[in-house]
């Protein structure tokens, strides 16, 4: 029986029960859509980001801030002993938490022992083709001449992945046959006034686009620690995610750069 059949009384009912039920699904959808977990943007990549030795998600706060002032969705891996064990390790870690982003593809930046994380992801884990760029700040690519002389005093001052990160270690030695694996953009930002990683030139890699801050910013006093809060820094990185670095920056862009970077980081 359809609904000409009816009285106009009756239709005017039905048509008010079918009006109820549709908005009943819509609320619950809604409310479904609320209950879910975000994901971020249709077609959003998330950055993740990965602290160096010792390095927790506060070390990397302002970072993380400028970066969410974007308009990016940030997610910061915490490593369960802190970058202090298995580098090779934490870089399951780091796998998981790409997983858990759901997404098809992310950017990765890796501050100091935590762009070592991010490369043995890339070569040990498959992380390659899941991801579009890469930036690394102060990494001891080639290791840190620190770690080597802690290590030849005594093997028991250099432990875990301070080990690793002696010149000429067998991870490094592995990483370094192909620095930039095909697949993401790679940028590697360092300073001069780094006394952490020794030299400081160790953090360049081949195929990447390597930037001194000091050739972009003369006078650039920035040490190790600065590397993930100097508004500079900061500035780069947010260029780098954006695509926007094709090669180092010249001196001129200096003060747009800072400018930029002061945008969240206060």
């Amino acid at each position: 029986m359809g609904l000409s059949s009816l009285s106009p009384r009756r239709r005017l009912l039905a048509a008010g029960v079918v009006l109820a039920l549709a908005a009943a699904v819509a609320v619950a959808a809604a409310l479904a859509l609320r209950a879910a977990p975000s994901r971020g943007r249709a077609g959003e990549v998330p950055v993740l980001l990965v602290p160096g030795l010792n390095g927790t998600a506060t070390s990397l706060g302002t970072l993380a801030a400028r970066l969410r002032a974007g308009g990016r969705r940030v997610v910061v891996v915490e490593l369960p002993d802190r970058g202090t064990g298995d580098l090779a390790a934490d870089a399951r870690v780091l796998e998981r938490a790409v997983d858990r982003t759901g997404a098809a593809s992310v950017d990765l930046v890796g501050y100091s022992a935590g762009g070592i994380v991010v490369r043995a992801f890339l070569a040990d884990r498959g992380g390659a083709p899941r991801t579009r760029r890469v930036v690394l700040l102060g990494t001891p690519n080639h290791g840190t001449d620190l770690a080597g002389a802690a290590a030849a005093v005594d093997t028991r001052l250099c432990a875990g992945s301070c080990a690793q990160l002696v010149p000429g270690s067998a991870l490094l030695a592995r990483l370094n046959r192909d620095e930039t694996p095909a697949g993401p953009a790679f940028t590697s930002i360092w300073t001069a006034r780094d006394q952490t990683v020794t030299p400081p030139a160790s953090a360049t890699l081949e195929g990447a686009v390597n930037v001194r801050l000091q050739d972009v910013c003369a006078g650039a006093g920035i040490g190790h620690g600065g590397l993930v809060r100097d508004p500079l820094v900061l500035g780069l990185v947010a260029r780098a995610l954006d695509g926007a670095l094709p090669r180092p920056p010249a001196a001129a862009e200096c003060g747009a750069l800072r400018a930029s970077g002061r945008l969240a980081a206060g």
